[in-house]
């Protein structure tokens, strides 16, 4: 049996340290401070009896549990990233535990009225009587992914206490940059060596993901002029004016605030202009890959067609691809998403099979020859003051993760 205290304490001591990642950083990791918690990690695994620990120049921590059994098994991975958001501080976290959840209100901060509401996060209703971990309004919480990283650690702890559970090799891997798109980038997938792994990045209980978005990010720099405005008739071109008539001719429903499911989108995330220059940041996601190539063509014909109207360059687009649909990777092998469902329905764990709306470390593993569904980890309302875990939750994330070993032995005892 997992212990509840265990896992809190767990998890508290790892939210507590701030691993606030930086995307206008080009070190690995992307911030200094990550390493409080990576060096952290790596002592851990050694002390709860991890073999061939790891931790490398840019933070990437490995570490192996060996096999248990006689005959050969596919060694697979559980990965987890310890960085966190930098859409909203994670200094000076203060969780809190709430215990025997009511099912209304939670205060979470009386001087700044910051109140976490079941009538406006409705999965909280799914949570009465048990137990969360919540924020105290100021700053994130970090369950993602530091709930995950508690998950795998407390699974190979179990593991290593209850030697009467058959499994095989298993690798960890915790990796830095997640949140801003570069937790796989050094992954050394070789030195891994893993037949298949899971990401537990997941969200609510039961989440079992293994499509994501194809994504892009485009800049788009539009070149004004400027010269005095009071003499400005029939020179003057506005940087600004042509940004507008770009967004304008975008599709408005196609955006993340009236998207849902598959449904993919544009998203204006920054904008920074005067008269002679402005410059436009978006993303793009789909999770079809035909659809996707289109959206990056309606971005450039639409550049083209304003560069026309204009007689002149006034518009560059430039779109870089970030990461694509794991999907493709996955079908292949899909006996690895069907271990994890069966493992979830033996713990009695309601299997939620559906597509991220984002990427995870996973998918881009996955096409460097590491297939790599995702499992939930438990929290909710990520990278803001309303995030919360069930501390429920994360026992049985806890306890997938054994059963997926399990079953992966016994699997290939009986084929």
């Amino acid at each position: 049996m997992i212990s509840k205290e265990h896992i809190i304490k767990r998890f508290t001591s790892y939210v507590t340290i701030d691993t606030q990642s930086d995307p206008n950083s080009d070190t690995t990791p992307s911030t200094k401070k990550q390493w409080d918690l990576a060096n952290k990690l790596a002592e851990e695994l050694k002390a709860i009896g991890m073999q061939d620990v790891t931790i490398d120049d840019n933070a990437y921590i490995m570490a192996t549990l060996p096999s248990n059994v006689s005959y050969n098994v596919p060694t697979i991975g559980f990965i987890s990233h310890f960085d966190t958001s930098p859409d909203f501080t994670g200094a000076n976290v203060k969780p809190q535990i709430i215990e025997n959840y009511h099912g209304g209100d939670i205060v979470l901060n009386k001087e700044e009225n910051i109140i976490l509401s079941p009538d406006y996060f409705e999965d909280l209703k799914q949570y009465i009587g048990q137990t969360l971990i919540t924020t105290d309004g100021t700053t994130l919480l970090g369950a993602d992914d530091k709930a995950g990283i508690c998950e795998i650690i407390s699974a190979m702890e179990y593991l290593i206490n209850h030697p009467e559970i058959k499994h095989g090799k298993i690798r960890v891997g915790f990796t830095p940059d997640e949140e801003i798109g570069r937790g796989a980038h050094k992954f050394d997938v070789e030195k891994f060596a893993a037949d298949w792994a899971y990401t537990m990045d997941g969200s609510q209980i039961g989440e079992l993901e293994y499509e994501n978005f194809n994504a892009a990010s485009a800049v788009v720099t539009i070149k004004g002029k400027i010269v005095h405005p009071g003499y400005a008739k029939g020179k003057m071109i506005n940087s600004m004016y042509i940004a507008t008539e770009f967004i304008n001719s975008l599709p408005r429903i196609e955006t993340p605030e009236h998207t849902e499911e598959y449904q993919g989108f544009f998203h204006l995330h920054t904008i920074n202009g005067d008269v002679e220059q402005t410059k436009l940041q978006y993303i793009i996601r789909d999770h079809d890959k035909g659809h996707f190539e289109a959206r990056k063509e309606v971005m450039q014909k639409l550049t083209n067609e304003l560069n026309s109207q204009y007689e002149r360059e006034v518009i560059t687009t430039e779109i870089k691809d970030q990461y694509y649909n794991m999907r493709e990777k996955i079908e292949p092998v899909m006996h690895i998403v069907d271990i994890a469902e069966e493992a979830m329905k033996q713990l009695n764990i309601e299997p939620l099979i559906k597509a991220i709306r984002g990427g995870t470390d996973g998918s881009q593993l996955s096409y460097m020859g590491l297939p790599c569904p995702n499992i939930f980890a438990g929290g909710h309302n990520f990278h803001g003051r309303y995030e919360y875990v069930p501390v429920e939750s994360m026992i049985k994330a806890t306890e997938v993760i054994c059963k997926i070993a399990e079953l992966t032995a016994l699997k290939e005892k009986t084929t």
